[in-house]
């Protein structure tokens, strides 16, 4: 039993803080980085990297967790609803600015239930036509698109994915119509546009360079906001005369709203620390990432606000919606 002074000191003593939450002492277990896509792609590859490489500087393994379905949406709302104690983190991509305007109902609120800590890599995409094909340019293949309202066409892999969008941003700005031709990824897509039965492809830099580069495709633009290394000859789509249609793959880390600033920061300052010159870096741009960014919490707020914004108003255009 309890001494009158000894309870009264109790009393008055201040609530013990969580020391999960403490700063300098975050983290004290392992931290899950839920992964909302497959395991085996381009996201998921930078994320195990990402969380191998930041391990050991927080003194924790961080373990990357596939947890897919309804377009990213499943892991992003298991994130959204996760204690906001620093051990549970979204690693996501673009598609997490685009579900908000994609999706009729979610079982989160994307803009508000999680918070970016910073963005990782932004990677662009490479416009290809057959070799067959009469365009030597991005304005040359307009024109002829034009002149063959819907006559030609293109390749999705689904709705809301990178190659609808990328390529409904240049049909907007350009003011033209395609047919939409829906395969189950850019590689049998691939197939198709070499063999002249697809008018044209957007893919991502490390698929497209390498066909372009042994003649089997011709390259009319790079959807970045600057010329690539890999090709410093292929003009950009701002330089072909369409600004509005930049368009870049980007990663992003985020957390559960609410999650202790301290711990924000710290976490963002080490994916900075070995997003900076080193391996991973180089890994990155080998990947094909034009820019590897790790900017500030606000930046990266700002950055995800802007794209849901954006993305909002382009799927709108095009009356792309998912029930």
């Amino acid at each position: 039993m309890l001494t009158r002074r000894a309870a009264l000191a109790f009393t008055l003593a201040p609530p013990l803080a969580n020391p999960a939450l403490a700063q300098g002492e975050w983290p004290s277990q392992p931290i899950r980085m839920i992964m909302p896509y497959a395991a085996g792609g381009p996201t998921d590859v930078i994320a195990r990297l990402l969380a191998d490489a930041i391990s050991p500087r927080l003194g924790q393994r961080v373990v990357v967790e596939n947890r897919t379905g309804a377009g990213g949406n499943i892991g992003a709302a298991a994130v959204a609803r996760a204690a906001p104690d620093g051990q549970t983190f979204l690693f996501s991509n673009t598609g997490h600015a685009v579900n908000r305007a994609l999706y009729a109902r979610l079982d989160y609120d994307p803009a508000n239930d999680l918070v970016p800590v910073t963005i990782v890599a932004e990677s662009p995409m490479v416009l290809m036509v057959p070799n067959a094909a009469p365009d030597r340019s991005l304005a040359d293949l307009v024109a002829r698109a034009r002149a063959r309202p819907e006559g030609l066409s293109y390749a999705s892999s689904c709705a809301g994915g990178a190659l609808q969008l990328v390529t409904l941003l240049l049909l907007q700005a350009a003011g033209i119509r395609m047919t939409e031709i829906s395969y189950r990824g850019s590689a049998p897509a691939l197939q198709d546009l070499l063999a002249g039965r697809l008018d044209m492809l957007y893919d991502a830099g490390p698929s497209a360079f390498p066909v372009v580069q042994s003649g089997q495709a011709r390259a009319l633009v790079v959807s970045g906001p600057a010329r690539s290394p890999v090709m410093p000859n292929l003009p950009t789509v701002a330089e072909a005369g369409f600004p509005a249609a930049t368009f870049s793959v980007w990663q992003v880390v985020l957390a559960p709203a609410r999650t202790p600033m301290p711990i924000l920061e710290r976490m963002n300052r080490e994916i900075a620390a070995v997003l900076g010159d080193g391996p991973l870096r180089a890994r990155l741009i080998e990947m094909g990432a034009e820019r590897v960014v790790a900017n500030s919490i606000p930046e990266a707020a700002r950055y995800v606000a802007e794209e849901m914004t954006r993305w909002g108003n382009v799927l709108r255009a095009a009356g792309v919606q998912q029930q």
